[in-house]
């Protein structure tokens, strides 16, 4: 100890060298990662960003393209599909407050009410996962049928006089966003499931003995602490969903339910309007960016960007 230590009592050079060495150890770990993100990520967006401002090649056939510069293609791509833009928001704001009312209630059952019986804690956790094991557009066809003109669910509706007799659930935003809110719930579930997990039981018990109601308790001790989760599941909900096209195309009506997703499909595969489809996806990316920051610091999470 003394050795390493100057006349001063600091580091001498060679205890610091060490001490810098060790520090920089882990910079080659990031390496792989960093890598992969670069050819995976960053070069690709780049791609993206240079084809949303391509031209079309004058005299050339459809879906060929130069480069160019080429700013008026983001306005004429959102004043064309501003619609479809803000309905993918919307549809995904709608599913994810879904998601939340359904989610939470099941993520406390399994966090807190089924503490201490592993056996039933691990069985629902199985049952939360279970979708998954499931392909996603097997799934969303799967509603398609549960929500048919034919269905039961239907038809106890128009009996009840919920629905009109020539009424029906597909081809409409109610069956878009049921599809999204169930295939998107398990990302809602878990993370508020792994934040209700460390909650100290302990707290919960010193507001009953303050006479404190379960609601008090609930509002001031349990959504206080498990806002973290409940942030973590609201982005991993929302930010897929918004992006979606699978649900809209499957159980929607290709008119009042189309999402921005089916929208750069089609331009991308069937049009072949890539500088339009290009500036979309940016355009996409970039709000989705600007809502999620907006979110995190108004939810108090700064942490979590």
């Amino acid at each position: 100890m003394a050795a390493a230590l100057g006349d001063a009592g600091s580091p001498t050079p060679h205890a610091t060298e060490r001490v810098q060495s060790r520090s920089r150890g882990w910079m080659p770990l990031l390496l792989p990662g960093l890598g992969y993100l670069v050819l995976f990520f960053v070069v690709p967006v780049g791609a993206l960003l240079a084809t949303s401002l391509y031209v079309p090649v004058p005299g050339g056939d459809v879906g060929q393209f130069q480069p160019a510069f080429q700013v008026s293609n983001y306005v004429d791509a959102l004043g064309q599909f501003w619609p479809q833009l803000l309905r993918s928001f919307s549809f995904a704001l709608m599913a994810t407050v879904a998601a939340l009312v359904i989610g939470y209630p099941m993520a406390y059952a399994i966090a807190v009410r089924a503490r201490g019986h592993k056996l039933l804690q691990g069985l629902m956790l199985v049952l939360v996962v279970a979708p998954f094991f499931t392909s996603f557009i097997l799934r969303t066809i799967a509603w398609k049928q549960i929500l048919a003109d034919d269905a039961f669910v239907v038809q106890a509706m128009q009996w009840l006089h919920l629905l009109p007799a020539d009424g029906r659930l597909t081809a409409t935003p109610f069956a878009v966003v049921c599809g999204l809110t169930y295939n998107f719930l398990p990302f809602m579930v878990l993370p508020i499931y792994a934040n209700l997990e460390r909650l100290d039981a302990r707290l919960l018990e010193a507001g009953a003995d303050l006479y404190a109601s379960p609601l008090t308790t609930f509002r001031t001790v349990t959504l206080p602490l498990s806002m973290p989760g409940i942030v973590g599941g609201t982005l991993l909900v929302f930010i897929p969903a918004s992006g979606d096209y699978v649900n809209s195309s499957l159980l929607g009506n290709n008119t009042n339910t189309a999402m921005i997703g089916q929208v750069i499909d089609a331009r991308f595969f069937k049009v072949l309007d890539y500088p339009t489809a290009a500036a979309l996806s940016v355009v996409l990316m970039a709000a989705i960016l600007l809502l999620v920051a907006a979110y995190v610091r108004r939810a108090g999470t700064d942490d979590l960007l």
